[in-house]
């Protein structure tokens, strides 16, 4: 529905920003200082002091590039952000990385006494590869994070052009009806009809429901044929007795919903393409068919009449953004029949 479109509006505008849980920094950085200390555990010349400063400085190296990485994202920086994970950063990292590793294995030399400890290049390379493994995987989930972002933006904007596209359908039905009625209005004051007064009155009751039920996507059926009533009083001031409505639908598909004045311009089609008069009636049917409502009417054509479908394209249009339903037509050489789906979940903007 409408409304769904503009929750799911509000939810995509309230985008989660790019993050990385401490539960995988912290996480990470210890199974990296716990595979760092393997290697003295089978070495017999090892004291747990050794294997404990070694552990410590690869957890600290690491939650430092974690940290350092992160902060150096594009999030955090007014540059934009280059495609290529091999850039000037991913080096600018290494330097900073080679830097902090000789500042900590020259702290835990000087702040403890270490029987057996690794060369200072193995702490080096150590630290390049957590580097260049922190980096790339970083970056890998910046790249996909972008790349939903982008995901979500089209389809925000997708759902803002369904909804200006809604809207202009649902501004071509109030004009469409004011032309006619107001050419049924001028008909019966050029003949001087004495209905012409109630004609008025029931044509401005029916535009002040037309103009409180524009902002609704959807109405129930009941409220519908209240207002097609309204509509049927106009036509038949003019009509009299060459205009019949048969309205046949089953009492049990009232609580239903539908599209405002769908009725109203499928009735209003059936006027304008058939030959309305006293001495060849038009008659039109009203009634329900499975999970379809059905508007039946007789084929007598007007001569010169041109169809544009621009009346069913708007309905069907609509019930696609609305239901994602199309209408159906049945059509025989007796017969025009316009089956609309029936909608069941009533909820309005």
């Amino acid at each position: 529905m409408a409304k769904q479109d503009k929750k799911q509006i509000k939810i995509m505008e309230k985008v989660k920003s790019f993050h990385v849980s401490r539960k995988v920094i912290w996480g990470s950085s210890i199974a990296l200082a716990v595979l760092a200390s393997i290697p003295k555990l089978f070495d017999p010349f090892s004291t747990p002091g050794d294997i404990i400063i070694n552990s410590s400085i690869t957890l600290l190296f690491s939650i430092f590039i974690w940290y350092y990485n992160i902060y150096s994202l594009p999030k955090f920086s007014s540059q934009r952000t280059n495609k290529s994970l091999f850039n000037w950063k991913l080096l600018l990292s290494v330097i900073i990385g080679i830097v902090i590793m000789v500042v900590l294995v020259i702290a835990h030399q000087e702040l403890f006494e270490i029987s057996k400890m690794d060369a200072p290049i193995m702490f080096e390379l150590r630290g390049v590869l957590i580097n260049f493994i922190v980096y790339l995987f970083l970056h890998l989930l910046f790249q996909n994070y972008q790349t939903q972002q982008m995901g979500m933006e089209l389809e925000r904007t997708h759902a803002v052009n369904l909804g200006a596209q809604y809207e202009l359908l649902k501004q071509q039905v109030n004009p469409h009806f004011l032309f006619n009625s107001l050419n049924t209005l001028k008909s019966m004051v050029d003949i001087q009809d004495p209905q012409s007064a109630d004609f008025i009155l029931k044509l401005s009751d029916f535009y002040r429901f037309t103009l409180e039920s524009r902002k609704l996507d959807i109405v129930p059926l009941r409220e519908e044929l209240q207002i097609l009533d309204s509509y049927v009083y106009l036509l038949k001031a003019r009509f009299e007795e060459g205009f019949v409505l048969e309205n046949n639908i089953d009492l049990k598909q009232y609580d239903s919903a539908i599209p405002p004045f769908t009725l109203q311009l499928l009735i209003e089609n059936c006027i304008k393409h058939n030959v309305v008069s006293l001495d060849k009636p038009l008659l039109i049917k009203l009634y329900t068919e499975a999970d379809f409502l059905v508007v039946e009417n007789q084929i007598q054509l007007k001569r010169g009449v041109l169809s544009t479908g621009v009346g069913l394209d708007n309905i069907n249009q609509r019930f696609m953004h609305l239901v994602h339903k199309e209408i159906e037509i049945d059509k025989n050489e007796t017969t025009f029949k316009v089956k609309i789906p029936m909608i069941y979940d009533n909820r309005n903007n």
